[in-house]
Formats: C-alpha cells, sequence, structure tokens
C-alpha cells in the first residue's frame, strides 16, 4: 500500500544506525522528510529509528547490508510497495578496513572488503532502487566519500600529504569519486543530480573517534546536496564550503 499521499520527501540513508549516517537522517528528517534509515544490524537499525522518531523525525527502519544482492533488491521493494517512488538516496554506509593497511604489505582480503562496501555497495544499491528515483520530480543521489580520495588533496602540497599510505580505504574513496562522475554522465539529461560529499574529518566508530568535528557537522554536506534546486550541480564534489578538487 502506498502511504505517501501527502507529497513529502522521501529518503533512503545508508549506513544510517549511527555516526554521520544518523546525523544524515537526522537532518533531512528535521525538513520534514520521511527517512529510511537503512542498517543491517536489526537491532541497532531499530534503537536509531526510535531515537530519531523521539526527535521527531518520521523515521522508518530498511533492512539493508549494501554487500549483498537480494538484500538490496528487497531494500527497493520495500520502498516501492510502501511509498512507490524514492527521492534521494544518500549512500553513507563505509568501512575502513584498517589504517596500517600500505601497499606493500596489504592483506589483499582487506582490500576487497572495503571495496565490496564502499564502492560495489554504492553501485549495487544505487542500481536497485533506481528505478524508483526515476519516478521522482526531484531527484537526488549523494555519495559520502572524503577528502582523501581527491588527487589533488593527496598531493606533496594538499591538505591530506600526511597522512600514511592507504591501500584500501583511501584508494576505495577515490574509485566512488569516479564512480560518482559515471553515474552523473549516463543521468544528465534524467534530472538525477548525482554528487560526492566530503564531510570532513569527524569522530565515529570509523576512526575510533579520532576526527576533530562532530557526526553532526559532517552530514551538513549531504543535506545540502540533497536538497539542491532543479539546475544544481551534478558530477562534482563538495564539503560544506563548497567544490573540492578531485
Amino acid at each position: 500500500m502506498n502511504e505517501n499521499t501527502n507529497g513529502r520527501t522521501v529518503a533512503l540513508v545508508t549506513g544510517a544506525n549511527k555516526g554521520i549516517g544518523y546525523e544524515i537522517a537526522a537532518g533531512l528528517g528535521a525538513l520534514g522528510w520521511q527517512v529510511g534509515v537503512g542498517a543491517r544490524d536489526g537491532q541497532r537499525r531499530d534503537d536509531a529509528v526510535r531515537t530519531l522518531r523521539a526527535r521527531g523525525v518520521d523515521a522508518f527502519g530498511v533492512p539493508l547490508d549494501v554487500t549483498d544482492d537480494e538484500s538490496a533488491k528487497a531494500a527497493a521493494e520495500l520502498l516501492a510497495e510502501r511509498f512507490g517512488r524514492l527521492d534521494v538516496l544518500v549512500n553513507n554506509a563505509a568501512v575502513a578496513g584498517g589504517w596500517e593497511q600500505q601497499p606493500s604489505t596489504v592483506d589483499l582480503a582487506t582490500v576487497r572488503l572495503v571495496l565490496e562496501t564502499n564502492v560495489l555497495g554504492v553501485i549495487r544499491v544505487t542500481n536497485a532502487v533506481l528505478p524508483l528515483l526515476r519516478r521522482s520530480a526531484a531527484p537526488r543521489i549523494v555519495n559520502m566519500s572524503s577528502g582523501v580520495g581527491s588527487f589533488a588533496l593527496q598531493s606533496d602540497t594538499g591538505d591530506y600529504a600526511g597522512l600514511p599510505a592507504s591501500a584500501a580505504y583511501v584508494p576505495s574513496k577515490t574509485f566512488l569519486n569516479s564512480v560518482t562522475v559515471q553515474y552523473a554522465k549516463e543521468l544528465s539529461d534524467t534530472g538525477i543530480l548525482v554528487n560526492a560529499a566530503c564531510p570532513g574529518h569527524c569522530g565515529t566508530d570509523l576512526n575510533n573517534h579520532s576526527g576533530p568535528r562532530t557526526p553532526a557537522q559532517g552530514a551538513v554536506v549531504a543535506v545540502q546536496l540533497a536538497t539542491l534546486p532543479a539546475d544544481g550541480p551534478t558530477g562534482q564534489f563538495f564539503n560544506e564550503d563548497g567544490p573540492l578538487p578531485w
């Protein structure tokens, strides 16, 4: 049964049970949107939905393991049955895979794990819900990337030049940035705006809460890109202050 009879915007945020994803869901919900909390852990998903609702967010749970084809398909079917469309997809789910994974000593199984979630998971979920996004009057896709994935920012004089070499997480975000551009190119005549977002160095479970920024601060750019006007940019990379170099 289609419950979206009031024309309210419907969003899905992957990995929304905690951290930046949770705060993105809260930020979109504060706009009066209906927000799907995508997460694979049922208890954490239910807890996030409950706390979001206590904050006044119209949140609902979406069982979703971004590494599983059938899970992504089931999530799309849930959205189709309940709302008939999807307006905004925020691909936030990600894993770090260990920061010590340098190229010369990396465990290839770790690389595969990181890419499966951070890149293939984005493709898998996006493709599963793309038919629903095509039914929206103002569809948006936001891929949560990182400045570490920027070649320019990793250069000798870049903001992230001092970071240790990484053969898993960092390349996964570079890969994700390229995938973002490719989707934007393919969908350029559809009205679907596709952009990558850098939340900055936020303290989350991903980095053992070492970042100086809060998850709520990191969520700001996602809300900005999710609410772009029809003539807004596509195929670009942003933080909350504006465009970033590739």
